[in-house]
C-alpha cells in the first residue's frame, strides 16, 4: 500500500495532468484540430475513475464525445487500488478545489462522502425515480440521510467459481465445499481446495462480511450504530476461515492475495474453488487455458441452515460538491449509467448490469449465461456497513483478519480486538450513525 507521501505525489501528478477543456477534447480522440475550427470550445465534464473501469468505459466515452459537440467527457485514469483511489479523491476534496466534476465511487464510500459534504444530491437532477428501472439490489447503498448521492454503473456481487470437470454440481453449503475440496486434494486432482482474497485491503473485508453472514453472524448493528462481533456465530465463522488455511485447503499465500492473485492461481488448474467477482468469468472464457470450458459459477453458499450471499461491489457515479456544471454532469451520468452503456459492459467486459431490462433480455442471456447467476446472486446481496465511519472500521477488520492468516493469533482474540477497536472509533466519533 502506498505511503501518504507517495499518495500525495500520485495526486499531484493526477492534478497536474488535467489539461484545459480545449486540449482535453482533442486528447480523448473525438475531434481533430480541423474539426474544431470555428466551433466554440466544448464544455468538459471531468471524471476520476479507477483504472479498470476507465479502460472498460473508454469506448462509451468516445461514443458520447463523437455524438456531442457542446459537451465532452474527460476521464482521468486513477489508480487500480480502490483504497488508494479513495485517498486521492479525498485529498483533492479536502483541498477544497477538486478538478473533477464526477467521481466513480465504490458503494462503501457513499455515507462517508455524503456526511463530509463532498457530494451534491442527485434527485433534483435525475428525478426521484432515477433508480426505478433497476433491480432492487442495485438500488442499495446509493442513498444516505434522505438523499440520493450515487447512480450505480455496475451490479456486481461476489460469486463462487467451481470446477465442473471435477464435480457433478457445486456445493450446497460451506460444509460441502470443505468436504469436496478435501476429497479432490486427497485424490491428487487439485493442489488447493479454495482460494479467496486474504490481503490486508478492502477485498478481505468483503470476504469476512460474507463468512460472518454465512454462519449467521453480522458485522454491523445498524440500529445501535456499532460493530457486532461478540456473537458465537462470528467466532464460528472466523474459525472456519482460519482453519481453511491452517489445514491446507487454502494456501498460506492467500494472506497476500488480491482478486487477480487468486484468479491467476485458479487459472492454472490447481484449485477446486475460487471466490471472485463477475469479471473473472470473462477472462477465463476468453483465454485458452487449463480451466477454459471447465468452470461453473454459482452464488456464494452459507453454512448449513444459513443463507449464503455475496458482497455487493457496485461502482457508481457521484456529483462532487462545488462542480460548476451540475446539469452537464447529470447528462453524463445518465449516459454512462444507462442501459446502452451497461449492455456494452456486459458484452465486452463481463460486468453485471443494474437494469432489470438487461437481465430479461433473451438475446443477451443467450450469449452471456452468467447473467442468470448474477441475477440470482443479486437476490441476496450483502451491503457493507452504511456509516461514515466505514473506512475506519473496515481497516480494523482487515488488520485483525489478516493477522489470523499471518500469525498464531486465535480467532477469539482477533474478534475481541476488532470489537474493542471499533467501539473506540464509534465513541470517538461522538454519536451513533444513521442506518
Amino acid at each position: 500500500m502506498p505511503t501518504p507521501i507517495s499518495r500525495r505525489r500520485v495526486l499531484q501528478g493526477l492534478l497536474a495532468a488535467v489539461p484545459s477543456s480545449e486540449i482535453l477534447a482533442r486528447q480523448i480522440g473525438q475531434a481533430s484540430p480541423s474539426d474544431l475550427a470555428g466551433v466554440p470550445p466544448a464544455e468538459a465534464v471531468r471524471i476520476l475513475m479507477p483504472a479498470p473501469l476507465a479502460d472498460a468505459t473508454a469506448p462509451a466515452v468516445r461514443q458520447f464525445n463523437r455524438r456531442h459537440h457542446d459537451l465532452q467527457i474527460a476521464v482521468t485514469r486513477g489508480p487500480l487500488d480502490t483504497e488508494t483511489l479513495s485517498d486521492l479523491a479525498s485529498s483533492s476534496l479536502l483541498l477544497g478545489d477538486s478538478p473533477f466534476d464526477l467521481l466513480l465511487m465504490d458503494v462503501s464510500w457513499t455515507a462517508r462522502y455524503a456526511a463530509a459534504g463532498w457530494l451534491q444530491p442527485l434527485e433534483t437532477l435525475l428525478g426521484e425515480d432515477a433508480l426505478a428501472g433497476m433491480v432492487p439490489a442495485a438500488r442499495l447503498g446509493n442513498a444516505f440521510g434522505g438523499h440520493l448521492w450515487r447512480m450505480p454503473l455496475s451490479g456486481d456481487t461476489a460469486l463462487l467459481y467451481w470446477r465442473k470437470d471435477l464435480m457433478p454440481r457445486p456445493p450446497r453449503d460451506t460444509q460441502e465445499l470443505e468436504a469436496m475440496a478435501r476429497e479432490l486434494q486427497a485424490q491428487g486432482k487439485v493442489r488447493w481446495g479454495y482460494v479467496w482474497q486474504g490481503k490486508q485491503y478492502e477485498g478481505l473485508s468483503c470476504v469476512l462480511l460474507e463468512v460472518l453472514h454465512a454462519f449467521g453472524g453480522r458485522w454491523w448493528d445498524g440500529l445501535e450504530g456499532r460493530t457486532d462481533l461478540t456473537r458465537p456465530e462470528a467466532l464460528e465463522a472466523f474459525r472456519w476461515l482460519t482453519n481453511l488455511v491452517r489445514q491446507g485447503i487454502t494456501p498460506p499465500g492467500v494472506a497476500n492475495f488480491a482478486e487477480n492473485d487468486a484468479l491467476q492461481l485458479f487459472r492454472t488448474g490447481e484449485v477446486a474453488f475460487l471466490r471472485n467477482w463477475p469479471y473473472a468469468w470473462q477472462l477465463i472464457a476468453q483465454e485458452n487455458g487449463p480451466v477454459t470450458g471447465k468452470v461453473g459459477v454459482t452464488p456464494l453458499v452459507g453454512a448449513s441452515g444459513h443463507p449464503g450471499g455475496g458482497t455487493l461491489g457496485t461502482w457508481g457515479l457521484s456529483l462532487l460538491a462545488g462542480s460548476p456544471r451540475p446539469m452537464a454532469a447529470a447528462r453524463v451520468i445518465r449516459w454512462l449509467t444507462g442501459p446502452e452503456v451497461q449492455r456494452e459492459l456486459v458484452q465486452n467486459q463481463g460486468y453485471a448490469p443494474t437494469w432489470r431490462s438487461l437481465y430479461e433480455d433473451g438475446a443477451l442471456q443467450a450469449t452471456h449465461p452468467l447473467l442468470e447467476v448474477q441475477f440470482e446472486a443479486l437476490r441476496h446481496p450483502l451491503v457493507r456497513p452504511l456509516t461514515p465511519l466505514y473506512a475506519q472500521i473496515s481497516d480494523v477488520l482487515q488488520r485483525q483478519g489478516n493477522a489470523l492468516l499471518t500469525s498464531n493469533l486465535s480467532p477469539d482474540v482477533a474478534l475481541a480486538r476488532a470489537q474493542r477497536q471499533s467501539d473506540l472509533i464509534v465513541r470517538a466519533a461522538g454519536a451513533a450513525t444513521v442506518p
